[in-house]
């Protein structure tokens, strides 16, 4: 547990550890560069300075564009230690989001990576008060200045210097730190307003029980303005832990290997795409393919100890760790001994096929709202298929439909400028509805069935919870993401886009030499396979919840093309509309079905 009252807290305690490395910037040959103690304290003083000089002061908003690299956690320690609020936006943002974003925080200054981030802001339309622009990379942008030349003098200020120490312990508990924008799978954008004192608060108890500590490296590569990957980073400075930044998620591969990491967290579906990787490599040697059964199956029979956080004897389990879970385990660079799960639901059967391959992933759970952590599992105090226990200073109850409900320091204070909103998720009592049906046990530990909204209710009242259920299906190599519908109706249905890198290689073991997505999709054997993955899904379901009929789509979601969130949630309402005529055609003949 830490002592943190503001934010600011966390850079004193980086910055005050000398000589040694806390971050490592990476460079454009791909190698890392150390950046000590010392120098972060100069880069964030330096920078510091600069806003000062051009009035942005208590409570003016900064805007963030950039992917995770050195400069954004000194932009964001130099706003706040200004007194200023950062207002961190998705790269992947179009700029007319941007634009809405910018104009509706108010910005003063916005700071981008690279040109494409300068371009966008460029493109967002009118910004009436947004006064600077400041780009990371190189170059010769019109009217924008350079980051470098901004941090200049950043190795003459590397010394304490008593009035900025002085400037960053007057930030107060109840000031606004940040305004986060939702990613928006319901619906429009909202800025989630958090404190000083409702990151700090969530920072004293999130990581205490993790055992982290100087001798531990972890990498940066979730989205820096998604709440999680920033707490994480906190907290790895406070523990100080190095840290190293990736800006490219097709990067992360070679950073893991290359940095070799202690702690990983990462979305379920880092984890989901890592397994289907492996099982997708041995499906191409029939004899790698048993091999890596095998070894699943002698796992599976020591799960138990696994999960105990023992490691398992015997020669089976001797033999199948040298075989496959070695290999697994340098996939992550071979050093890890901490994996964490957040951001979206870990499917039972991805957990339980890690476990089996000895490795243990720590679920947790929180929004934005919540800044982000309300519960996660620690080793000794884990179970499987939950969320975790809440955290010590957090309250949890249920609604009587089985919301979740949550109180504490670390709640947010509202919505900009959206007092609405901001009435419509609060109880009469001051309880935060987080619009997530929940479960706690008899133990204390929080399980999540799925968000409220997305209940699929039939027409014959039965709700049902999607989102376990598409965990089920993704679990396949050859299934990229699916949706299922059947909301009001009379029966569930489902859409999956599929794995098409996976597939094209399935369908050529087949027989099947179709290079084109939307002719591959409706080849009877590719048909036959999804259809088969969907029945296998459908043993384990009671009748009511079963999927009926399926589509497959020709395309790959992903954030570029907005069924996904940039935390890759799934936006069910974009998915619905853009595939409306198919979901049209699953109900066609709904009033004389017998499904």
């Amino acid at each position: 547990m830490f002592d943190l009252r503001t934010v600011n807290d966390v850079l004193v305690r980086a910055a005050g550890r000398g000589d040694r490395t806390v971050l490592m910037g990476q460079e454009g040959t791909g190698s890392w560069s150390p950046i000590s103690s010392v120098e972060l304290y100069g880069r964030v003083r330096a920078l510091a300075d600069v806003l000062r000089e051009w009035g942005v002061g208590k409570g003016d908003r900064v805007a963030l564009l950039a992917e995770n690299r050195w400069e954004w956690p000194v932009t964001d320690f130099a706003v706040l230690a200004i007194g200023g609020v950062d207002v961190p936006l998705y790269p992947t943002l179009t700029p007319e989001q941007i634009g809405y974003m910018v104009r509706d925080s108010g910005a003063k200054v916005a700071v981008v990576s690279t040109a494409e981030q300068y371009e966008k802001i460029r493109k967002a339309g009118e910004l009436p008060e947004l006064k600077h622009v400041v780009v990371m990379d190189a170059g010769s942008y019109e009217g924008a200045e350079s980051f470098a030349d901004l941090i200049r003098e950043a190795g003459e200020k590397q010394q304490r210097n008593a009035e900025f120490d002085v400037l960053l312990k007057t930030a107060r508990p109840e000031d606004l730190a940040t305004i986060i924008y939702t990613s928006g799978t319901t619906g429009e954008s909202k800025g989630v307003m958090l404190t000083h004192g409702n990151l700090a608060s969530n920072l004293n108890y999130s990581t205490g029980s993790l055992g982290l500590g100087d001798t531990d490296t972890g990498i940066s590569f979730l989205p820096l303005s998604h709440v999680t990957a920033r707490h994480l980073d906190y907290a790895l400075m406070c523990h100080g832990t190095k840290l190293a930044y990736c800006a490219k998620f097709d990067q992360l591969p070679q950073a893991m290997k290359t940095v070799r990491p202690t702690i990983v967290v990462a979305v379920p579906r880092v984890y989901e795409k890592i397994r289907q990787a492996v099982e997708s490599k041995s499906g191409a040697s029939p004899l790698k393919h048993r091999i890596l059964q095998w070894a699943l199956g002698t796992g599976k029979v020591h799960r138990a100890e696994i999960l105990e956080g023992r490691r398992p004897g015997g020669l089976g389990w001797k033999l199948a760790n040298k075989l496959v879970f070695g290999k697994i385990a340098e996939a992550f660079g071979g050093r890890v001994r901490i994996f964490i799960s957040g951001g979206a639901p870990l499917g039972m059967d991805t957990a339980g096929w890690f476990a089996d391959a000895g490795i243990v992933i720590l679920e947790g759970y929180g929004l934005t709202e919540t800044s982000p952590v309300i519960a996660l599992n620690y080793r000794g105090a884990y179970r499987m298929g939950t969320v975790g226990k809440p955290l010590e200073n957090v309250q949890c109850r249920l609604a009587e439909d089985g919301e979740l409900e949550v109180k504490g320091p670390s709640i947010f204070v509202g919505y900009w400028k959206k007092e609405k909103e901001t009435r419509e998720v609060f109880t009469e009592d001051g309880w935060f509805k987080t619009g997530d049906i929940g479960n706690l046990d008899a133990d204390g530990f929080l399980s999540i069935t799925d968000r409220k909204k997305e209940l699929l209710k039939t027409s014959g009242g039965k709700l049902i919870a999607p989102q376990p259920i598409e965990n089920k299906l993704k679990a396949n190599t050859l299934v990229g993401h699916a949706a299922m519908v059947g909301d009001k109706h009379k029966f569930a249905c489902v859409l999956i886009s599929p794995n098409l890198t996976a597939l094209k290689g399935w369908a050529k073991g087949q027989g099947v030499a179709i290079e084109d997505p939307a002719t591959l999709v409706k080849d009877q054997k590719v048909r036959k396979a999804y259809q088969e993955i969907v029945d296998r899904v459908n043993r384990e379901l009671a009748n009511f919840e079963s999927i009926k009929r399926m589509y497959v789509v020709p395309e790959e979601w992903s954030v570029e093309t907005e069924e996904l969130t940039p935390s890759l949630k799934l936006k069910r309402r974009v998915v619905e509309k853009k595939y409306a005529r198919e979901i049209a055609e699953f109900y066609a003949d709904e009033a004389t079905s017998k499904k």
